[in-house]
């Protein structure tokens, strides 16, 4: 996936300007920066949930826009902030959506073994017929990340995966982002608050300011106290846990 020369505006605010980068497959990329900085914008208009005002968004080697929404969703899958399904539905069942752009609701046999495999890859299917609502968040997640495996597409783009999560819950959170570059060769792009969950599970940083990409780069490169502090106008000192930075911000 290519961007370049992004633009967006709301209300004759520029909020996304000129923005150009290239998503390494088979990696962790993780879209970091301040409140208002343009990273869950971008990853809106590379999604195509978001209408873009001027620039280019190549998805293997074509217009995104030019893509049929069925077989773009083949491809490419994402999740939301917003996840609220007012309908009663079951784990399986919600599970069940990601197969759609195959089925169209009428699952075949290798549709059902695939929503078996990600139900059993989540550890979800000793409790598949429960209601969604009357899940704990943690669990909640890992069925819409389930529901994201069962889709069965190479890009995965998660805005905040971890928002509203405990720490406990985060951290596994993470964990199966990891799981799903190193095991499953997913490409997954994901916006993220928590800069250390950035800098430890991540390949690669894409570092936002101000609507523009401030640094773009392998974790090593983007997460250094200098960056971080220009960034987000805090001082930061970086200590290593396990070859991976950590930031400490006073």
């Amino acid at each position: 996936m290519k961007v370049k020369d992004l633009i967006k505006k709301y209300d004759g605010k520029t909020v996304v300007d000129s923005i150009s980068f290239e998503i390494p497959k088979g990696k962790v990329t993780s879209l970091i920066g301040p409140n208002g900085a343009g990273k869950s914008t971008v990853m809106g208009i590379i999604s195509r949930l978001i209408a873009r005002d001027r620039g280019d968004v190549a998805f293997e080697g074509k217009d995104i826009s030019a893509w049929k929404s069925k077989e773009l969703a083949k491809r490419l899958a994402i999740l939301t902030q917003t996840n609220n399904i007012q309908m009663k539905l079951t784990v399986r069942e919600l599970v069940t959506f990601g197969r759609f752009p195959y089925s169209a609701g009428r699952n075949t046999a290798e549709d059902e073994k695939l929503i078996d495999q990600a139900l059993a890859y989540m550890e979800l299917d000793g409790i598949q017929e429960q209601f969604i609502d009357e899940l704990s968040g943690g669990q909640r997640q890992r069925a819409y990340i389930a529901m994201v495996i069962a889709q069965d597409t190479e890009y995965v783009l998660l805005d905040e995966p971890t928002n509203n999560l405990d720490i406990y819950h985060a951290s596994n959170m993470m964990k199966i982002v990891r799981r799903l570059c190193d095991e499953l060769g997913k490409t997954v792009i994901l916006v993220l608050h928590e800069i250390n969950y950035a800098a430890f599970y991540s390949d690669y940083i894409c570092a936002f300011k101000d609507g523009k990409i401030f640094k773009f780069g392998p974790v090593e490169e983007v997460m250094t106290k200098e960056n971080l502090a220009d960034i987000y106008n805090v001082d930061f000192e970086i200590m290593e846990i396990e070859g991976r930075p950590l930031s400490i911000y006073y």
